[in-house]
């Protein structure tokens, strides 16, 4: 079990007892900074987006979030939340995706639809959100977006070249490259998206998905 003393990013051993604390107060420092809250809605959706540096996962997310009046939650903007000078180890992104989940059920809990903008590569991590979509009994929408290499390279370099603010990751092509080594294929339906295509149409056919 650990802990994370998240002022000094520190992720460390701790008890059961003193991991819950540090989840609860971590959940709740980024609920607070969260960029997009939720409104309560009467049947709250969680969109899962999949998918590698560049293939438009957060682009997406930024154009479905007013249909759904939804809150935000990404791992690149909850681990620069909660470490100040981020390392990208194994733990602390395990930490990272532990308050992410915990975060999302709370929100669904509170009948806030979310939209979760992280890779989502590996179907351990994919599990538990369908741990928490099933328990919660949520509607469950699982998209893979995807696109061309030469596109992905274009606009990592695009994202290096010209630096947005309201951008929190640090992914350029060599990690792009080793995190495709990684990708395990997704065992819940789902659907891929072609962000090089027409964004609207693919907007409206999640929703249509999200209201089925």
């Amino acid at each position: 079990m650990h802990s994370v003393n998240s002022q000094s990013g520190n992720v460390t051993g701790g008890d059961d007892v003193t991991r819950e604390r540090a989840l609860a107060e971590a959940v709740a420092r980024v609920e607070a900074s969260l960029r997009s809250s939720g409104e309560a809605v009467a049947r709250p959706v969680l969109v899962v987006l999949c998918g590698l540096p560049g293939s438009g996962k957060s682009y997406l997310a930024r154009q479905l979030e007013p249909h759904l009046s939804a809150a935000i939650v990404e791992t690149d903007f909850v681990r620069h939340t909660l470490f100040r000078q981020p390392r990208h180890t194994g733990r602390e992104s395990a930490w990272v995706y532990a308050v992410c989940h915990a975060l999302i059920a709370h929100l669904l809990e509170h009948s806030q639809s979310v939209i979760f903008d992280a890779t989502n590569l590996i179907e351990h991590n994919r599990q538990t959100l369908y741990r928490i979509a099933d328990r919660l009994r949520v509607k469950l929408v699982i998209v893979h977006t995807v696109a061309s290499e030469e596109v992905v390279r274009q606009r990592l370099q695009d994202r290096v070249q010209r630096p947005n603010p309201n951008d929190y990751s640090e992914a350029d092509f060599e990690v792009y490259t080793k995190m495709r080594a990684s990708e395990e294929p997704i065992r819940r339906q789902h659907l891929v998206i072609d962000t090089t295509q027409d964004i609207q149409q693919a907007v409206w056919r999640i929703l249509r998905e999200c209201r089925m």
